[in-house]
């Protein structure tokens, strides 16, 4: 069983800074490709940053330069740091592993955490 469970989220000033971490509970982490994605009060949930296996990382227009995904496999967790936080970047984030890229593209698994609010506002 992979369950990810995600940390980190809050209230945060436009400008501000958060870190999201993601642990997962699994001996295969180090073989899953894994996601952030964010969903918006009605919106659809969107991808947010990708990193595969390797060093691969896929972004968001809206968030490149601002965000960045990395993973610790010795501690089966991958972090999202998130800069330069605007009030559109509101959203409660999910994590997510199994996922993969397709050419460009990165699917995302079937495994799915509970999500964690972020909340910029002044």
């Amino acid at each position: 069983q992979v369950q990810p469970v995600e940390s980190g989220g809050g209230l945060v000033q436009p400008g501000g800074s958060l870190r999201l971490s993601c642990a997962v509970s699994t001996s295969v982490f180090d073989i899953l490709a894994m996601s952030w994605h964010r969903q918006a009060p009605g919106r659809q949930r969107e991808l947010v940053a990708a990193i595969d296996t390797g060093t691969t990382t896929k972004y968001a227009d809206s968030v490149k330069g601002r965000f960045t995904i990395s993973r610790d496999n010795a501690k089966n967790t991958v972090y999202l740091q998130m800069d330069s936080l605007k009030p559109e970047d509101t959203a409660v984030y999910y994590c997510n592993a199994d996922g993969g890229f397709i050419g460009t593209r990165f699917h995302p698994g079937n495994y799915w955490g509970q999500g964690t609010q972020v909340t910029v506002s002044s």
